[in-house]
């Protein structure tokens, strides 16, 4: 029996937006060509896959139907939400529909998830498939490439030659912790899940039965029309929303992990964002998109919708004037060097790896004291991204009209 892709395609962006009319849900972003939802939908053109279930709501219709044509997706199922109710009855609710026989594998993707090496995740899926009982889950975990708060961490205990048993989540550690917590071969939890359909159904009826009484009825009235649940509203909004996570997987006993070591991200943060970017410069690199200034160079990479992406250059005892601006903010990730940041009253120094939030409005400036240059990946976001939207206090340069 083949695997049943259900992708989530809820989420509304407000991590990345600080500015409500420029928000855009993040698995729709266009990051240069390509958006993650696509990225999704192509991922299971597998011979490993059964067609796609997608699960969204009416805001987001119009846009899922423009990718499943886009990336040529002719059969599929989309089930609507009529109100937000978190992942737990998402989950519940594709399980439930008639399409799916009682014994079939599902695997719960993210719309908004970035997976490189679509193979080694194949092969772990094939090779955990046989595995799959009408009680466990499996969870996939990715290998850490660096301590970070940004994600949930799992512990393991090998039960047996194939089985990996999660013994312990962490939820977004401290780095320090995260550190400790790598040291144990802790892995990041990706939020992918992959079990049976007789799995969701007898952990919710043993852990939530009220949301399953409430999910099945939706799922029971709901109309079918042109390939769309629409489900009932009425018994849907019962339903106290909750997380997968803590509805089930807190309460579960048999939880086993799927250990990946590949590139993968949620580009849940400005900062996530600005390292894919600066992954693909050399792809994104035109020289008649750089610019000279007295303190050095900066190339821009890529606008997109309310947002520019740059890479500046600032060479040794350069500095940027001090300025603020009345119509964006901006992300900063240090690549190289060691800059002095000056953010209103505050002064201090960044390594590489390390990020700043500069707000609509924040006195600011860069400067190089060291010997070494400084590279900055920046993101501008707001409604007018052009250098015109600078306003000088102090410049070593004379450029203060």
């Amino acid at each position: 029996m083949k695997i049943r892709p259900v992708i989530l395609c809820g989420g509304s962006g407000t991590r990345l937006w600080t500015n409500s009319k420029n928000q855009q849900a993040k698995q729709f972003i266009d990051f240069g060509g390509w958006t993650l939802i696509e990225k999704a939908l192509k991922r299971i053109k597998d011979p490993t896959f059964d067609y796609p279930i997608i699960s969204t709501n009416s805001k987001y219709l119009t846009l899922v139907k423009k990718y499943l044509k886009k990336t040529k997706t002719i059969k599929y199922k989309i089930i609507l939400e009529p109100s937000k109710r978190n992942t737990a009855p998402a989950i519940l609710a594709a399980a439930l529909i008639k399409d799916i026989p009682n014994q079939q594998p599902l695997i719960f993707f993210a719309a908004d998830h970035l997976i490189d090496n679509i193979g080694t995740l194949n092969k772990a899926i094939n090779k955990n498939k046989v595995h799959l009982t009408d009680q466990n889950v499996f969870i996939f975990g990715i290998k850490p490439n660096r301590p970070s708060s940004e994600y949930g961490y799992f512990l393991t205990k090998k039960i047996n030659q194939n089985i990996n048993k999660v013994i312990k989540f962490i939820e977004k550690p401290k780095e320090i912790k995260a550190k400790h917590i790598i040291k144990q071969k802790g892995y990041w939890n990706s939020g992918m899940f992959f079990l049976r359909k007789d799995s969701i159904i007898n952990n919710f009826k043993r852990y939530q039965l009220n949301t399953y009484k409430n999910c099945l009825q939706s799922v029971s009235n709901a109309v079918l029309k042109n390939n769309i649940y629409y489900l009932d509203k009425t018994s849907f909004e019962k339903i106290t929303p909750k997380s997968f996570d803590y509805a089930i997987l807190e309460k579960m006993k048999q939880i086993n992990a799927i250990k990946l070591n590949l590139f993968w991200s949620d580009l849940g943060s400005w900062k996530e964002i600005l390292k894919m970017y600066n992954k693909n410069k050399k792809k994104l690199f035109n020289k008649k998109n750089v610019y000279y200034r007295p303190w050095g160079s900066y190339v821009n990479l890529y606008e997109g919708k309310g947002f520019l992406i740059k890479e500046l250059h600032i060479k040794s005892k350069g500095s940027l004037s001090l300025q603020k601006h009345h119509h964006r903010s901006e992300h900063w990730l240090v690549t190289a060097g060691n800059p002095k940041i000056t953010l209103n009253k505050d002064s201090f120094n960044k390594k590489p790896n390390e990020d700043i939030f500069i707000p609509l409005g924040a006195i600011h400036r860069i400067q190089n004291p060291n010997k070494q240059p400084v590279k900055i990946i920046e993101a501008q976001l707001g409604s007018l991204l052009k250098e015109t939207d600078i306003v000088r206090y102090e410049d070593i340069y004379g450029r203060i009209k």
